[in-house]
């Protein structure tokens, strides 16, 4: 886990978290600039938050949690392709719909979607 502090964390941190597997510690950077926004970015990030926790759910062995958050992140991020915030949307929600399909089929996840920059 890494150590964080409120206010002193930036959107780069979660994406390198998240793109490092640590999907937890992503969640928990990634909240603390969701909560204080409002309008389209909070949606946003909500979008990439519930993916973050779908994964951590799989990677705890807990399908029917990790299928339920992917499929709210994939709903929400569906608004913010194919890119936002200088990020490859698109490539994301790609990604992610392969891994929610193998997971719905009971598989363990050999390849994780990553966050690209454009």
């Amino acid at each position: 886990m890494v150590p964080h502090t409120p206010g002193k964390v930036n959107f780069e941190q979660g994406i390198a978290l998240f793109n490092r597997r640590e999907f937890f510690d992503c969640h928990e950077v990634l909240e603390d600039l969701w909560r204080p926004e409002r309008g389209a970015r909070r949606l946003f990030l909500q979008g990439v938050i519930h993916l973050a926790v779908g994964l951590y759910h799989h990677q705890q062995g807990n399908r029917i949690g990790a299928e339920r958050q992917l499929k709210k992140g994939l709903k929400k991020l569906a608004g913010y392709l194919p890119e936002c915030e200088g990020l490859d949307t698109a490539l994301l929600y790609r990604e992610s719909v392969a891994c929610l399909d193998q997971i719905s089929r009971g598989e363990t996840l050999t390849q994780f979607p990553q966050i690209k920059f454009l």
